[in-house]
């Protein structure tokens, strides 16, 4: 992969909690329009990686490079500024708000009157990917079923015109068939509108499934990389960092 081409460059990243590494010399790229997938256990240091990334965690060492400029100090809401979004796990809506409410939230940084009709014709656009936040405009934010809630959180990640988009965790606690409109979705950004997707997976299959090149992550070392379909394909190899099943039927479903 060229250099010239990638638009998220980390590079010997270690984050530490007191005495307790959980990001340990970490190299992981994402090339513009490319959609990666990191997967690996519970703990693994997936969660970690991207804090780190968007600003919400300090690194102990490393550097973190988006679009080539060295971003590893910037605050948080300067790399949304930059064009990073992040779509946290448990989704963190303002649950006492409503849907259109929350998705405005997403364009704070767009606020001037010459964005007004830029800002409007995303929020068509989160419309038109999610026909259902549509349907529920005007509706509370807590009121909504989980999966209509991360549909939510990734459409306000969407409202601050992203270059690069990180998720982490998306189909935890989500009913199948709605983990299959998230991940249609996903894939409708990435290959129509060539949006940059980055996702931690604890569902090895769900996330390499989506994703084009990927990174097995294991106790807070990168342990297996590259092109994701050949990734799926060791399977039983994957397990073995995973720690259980690829499937992971056993979660809680919302």
């Amino acid at each position: 992969m060229s250099a010239a081409t990638l638009l998220l460059q980390v590079s010997g990243l270690s984050l530490r909690y007191g005495s307790n590494v959980a990001v340990n010399d970490v190299h992981v790229n994402v090339a513009l329009g490319e959609f990666v997938a990191l997967v690996g256990a519970n703990g693994a240091g997936k969660s970690s990686l991207l804090k780190a990334i968007v600003g919400l965690e300090p690194v102990f060492a490393g550097q973190v490079l988006f679009d080539g400029t060295d971003i590893t100090s910037l605050a948080a809401h300067r790399r949304v500024a930059s064009g990073i979004a992040f779509v946290p796990e448990g989704r963190g809506v303002f649950s006492t708000m409503s849907v259109v409410e929350n998705l405005e939230l997403g364009s704070f940084l767009r606020s001037s009157a010459s964005q007004r009709s830029a800002v409007a014709a995303d929020l068509a656009r989160v419309f038109e990917l999610f026909p259902r936040l549509a349907e529920r405009r005007q509706q509370i934010a807590g009121t909504l079923s989980g999966g209509e809630q991360q549909m939510l959180a990734i459409g306000r990640a969407l409202m601050t015109n992203p270059r690069l988009l990180l998720l982490d965790e998306p189909s935890l606690g989500l009913a199948p068939l709605v983990v299959e409109e998230i991940a249609a979705a996903l894939g409708q950004l990435n290959t129509e509108r060539g949006l940059s997707i980055l996702v931690a997976e604890q569902n090895a299959v769900l996330g390499l499934g989506m994703a084009q090149r990927g990174y097995v992550l294991n106790s807070g070392r990168i342990a297996l990389q590259g092109d994701a379909a050949g990734l799926a394909q060791q399977g039983e190899l994957i397990d073995s960092y995973l720690g259980s099943s690829m499937n992971h039927n056993e979660r809680k479903v919302a």
